[in-house]
C-alpha cells in the first residue's frame, strides 16, 4: 500500500531501461523521451539510408536518338559510346555533388576509365540536381521537375522514363545547351530488415509512413515492396517538417525516423526524434 515502492521501481526500471538501451547502441536522451515512446500514434519514415541502405548504385544509361551527342569530339584515345558519353557529361558535372546519386554516378565513371574534364560555374540545385558548364556546354543533370521548371521537353524519352520509375529506380536526367539528352537510373537497394520493421510497426497498431524526394512512382513501386500505403514523394529537403506537421493536425502523435542533416528539421518538429546511423 506504500506509493514509496513506486517512486523507487519507476527510476531503477528507467536507468536499467537506457542502459540496456545503450548496450544496443540505442542511445535515449532522458526518461521523459522514453516514457513519450508509448504514446506513438505514427511513424514517418526517411527513405534514403533508412529503409534503403543510402548506397545507390547505377544500373541504366540511355541517350536520346534524336539528340546528336555522338557528334561531340573527346580527347579520349577510344571512342566512345553515346551511353559513355552521357555518363562523361553526367559525372563532370555531378562531381562537385556529394550527393548519393551523384556518387554512383562518378564511381560509374571511374570504373569506365572516362577521364572526365573540369567544370565551370557549378551550381548545386538542393532536391532538383546540378547546373554546371563541362567544355564550354551548359548541363543539367537532375529531376523531371527541374526540366520541366528549364522548359526542356522530355518527350523523346518519356517512354524509358515511365519503365524506369515503374521498376522503382531512381533518375537523373541530362540536358545540354537546353535539350533533352539522356537518362540514367540508380538502384538504392532496401535494407533486409526494412520490411520486418514495418510488419511489427503495423501489428503494433502504428500508421507508417514513407517520406522521400523521389518521384511519385518510384517512391510508390518501393512502397508497395515494403507494404508501406501513405506515401510522401517529391518532397524537398526543407519542406519534410510540414509533412511531419501535417500527421500531427489530423491528432496523431508522431514519430520522425530520418538517417541525414536535411531530416534535423523533421526530427525536430516529430513528437519523437528518433535519428539512425550518421544522423
Amino acid at each position: 500500500a506504500c506509493p514509496d515502492a513506486l517512486g523507487l521501481a519507476t527510476p531503477t526500471a528507467v536507468a536499467v531501461g537506457t542502459g540496456l538501451g545503450a548496450k544496443h547502441n540505442i542511445l535515449i536522451k532522458d526518461a521523459p523521451t522514453l516514457e513519450q515512446v508509448s504514446k506513438i500514434q505514427a511513424v514517418v519514415m526517411d527513405k534514403t539510408g533508412t529503409l534503403t541502405e543510402g548506397k545507390p548504385t547505377l544500373t541504366d544509361i540511355i541517350s536520346v536518338r534524336e539528340f546528336p551527342i555522338s557528334n561531340f569530339q573527346f580527347q579520349m584515345e577510344t571512342r566512345l559510346s553515346d551511353e559513355q558519353k552521357v555518363l562523361w557529361f553526367m559525372a563532370a558535372a555531378e562531381k562537385g555533388s556529394s550527393h548519393p546519386l551523384s556518387n554512383a554516378v562518378v564511381e560509374s565513371a571511374e570504373k569506365e576509365k572516362l577521364v572526365l574534364s573540369k567544370v565551370e560555374g557549378f551550381k548545386n540545385l538542393a532536391g532538383h540536381g546540378v547546373e554546371a558548364e563541362v567544355s564550354g556546354k551548359h548541363i543539367l543533370v537532375g529531376t523531371v521537375k527541374l526540366m520541366g521548371d528549364r522548359n526542356i521537353d522530355i518527350e523523346p524519352i518519356q517512354k524509358d522514363v515511365n519503365r524506369l520509375l515503374s521498376a522503382g529506380k531512381t533518375i537523373m536526367l541530362l540536358a545540354i545547351e537546353g535539350k533533352i539528352a539522356g537518362v540514367a537510373a540508380a538502384l538504392d537497394p532496401i535494407k533486409p530488415t526494412a520490411k520486418i520493421a514495418v510488419i511489427r510497426m503495423k501489428e503494433l497498431g502504428l500508421e507508417v509512413a514513407m517520406i522521400t524526394g523521389d518521384n511519385k512512382k518510384t517512391a510508390e513501386a518501393i512502397g508497395k515492396q515494403l507494404g508501406i500505403d501513405r506515401i510522401f514523394s517529391e518532397v524537398l529537403p526543407q519542406d519534410k517538417s510540414s509533412y511531419v506537421n501535417k500527421l500531427q493536425k489530423e491528432g496523431k502523435f508522431v514519430a520522425m525516423v530520418g538517417d541525414g542533416v536535411n531530416d534535423a528539421p523533421a526530427l525536430a518538429q516529430a513528437d519523437i526524434g528518433i535519428a539512425i546511423g550518421a544522423g
